[in-house]
């Protein structure tokens, strides 16, 4: 397994509070990364300490051997692509605009967009399956379209990894698979994916390389049909369950028997 994306002993807090001592994590390039754990774990603290949002209290961040806070902004833009949780959009922007907003790292100062610029909006845009709101207020789509085009803003950037924050919030069942399908494929064609999920079945079915922690360290990594069994669902999320075949990829899927009271 190579890594160009790796964090080193951090310890990561906000102010007084501590999340995460100690923490090391390699991504492992190529694949498609899901993070899971329960509430207030520390997943999403993860995933803005790599992309330099928080510096860690101790340890680093590095990307290709380089500490991340070393790089250009535009330098490092150029590289990760971040989605974070309920990102806010500027008062009238339509959607075609603030997609282009993915554009900027490849942008100098005062240029227009460049022929290259408009087609990464549109692919991205067909991608996230927002081609037809390129016209209308962010402010006026419902939640699960907002989210849609935040994606097809990410895509727009054309980084080679991407790191999403529970990417899957305020969609519907349907687009959630379909997100995910996207997710699929933009690895198979060699993009780096991580992302924070709160579907444990999601994860094994879409995943390669799932992260399980608690309490703010790793608990488990690895192929999810090398690590989830009904111990670490125990262990993670306080749930028992049983482990079965997925019927439609033969992937794990937990089966909780929790009974109602």
């Amino acid at each position: 397994m190579t890594a160009r994306l790796t964090a080193r002993d951090i310890t990561l807090r906000y102010g007084d509070r501590v999340v995460s001592t100690r923490l090391s994590l390699d991504v492992p390039d190529g694949a498609f990364t899901a993070i899971v754990g329960p509430n207030a774990c520390g997943k999403s603290t993860l995933l803005r300490a790599l992309v330099r949002l928080l510096r860690p209290h101790e340890g680093q961040v590095e990307f290709d051997g380089r500490e991340v806070t070393g790089y250009p902004a535009k330098a490092l833009a150029k590289q990760l692509g971040f989605l974070p949780q309920d990102p806010l959009a500027p008062e009238d922007i339509k959607v075609r605009q603030l997609v282009a907003r993915g554009r900027f790292p490849h942008q100098s100062l005062l240029a227009l967009r460049s022929p290259d610029d408009e087609a990464a909006i549109t692919g991205a845009m067909v991608a996230a399956g927002v081609e037809d709101l390129g016209d209308r207020p962010a402010q006026e789509l419902s939640g699960g379209q907002r989210q849609r085009v935040w994606m097809a803003m990410v895509l727009a950037q054309e980084t080679p990894y991407l790191l999403l924050d529970e990417p899957t919030s305020f969609l519907d069942i349907t687009h959630q698979y379909q997100l995910l399908g996207l997710l699929a494929r933009l690895r198979n064609e060699g993009r780096t994916v991580i992302a924070v999920l709160h579907d444990i079945n999601q994860a094994c079915r879409f995943a390669d390389h799932l992260v399980a922690m608690k309490d703010g360290r790793v608990v488990a990594e690895g192929d999810p049909g090398d690590i989830v069994d009904a111990a670490l669902i125990k262990d993670v999320f306080d749930l028992p369950s049983v482990i079965v075949p997925d019927p439609v990829t033969d992937t794990p899927m937990v089966v909780p028997t929790l009974q109602g009271e």
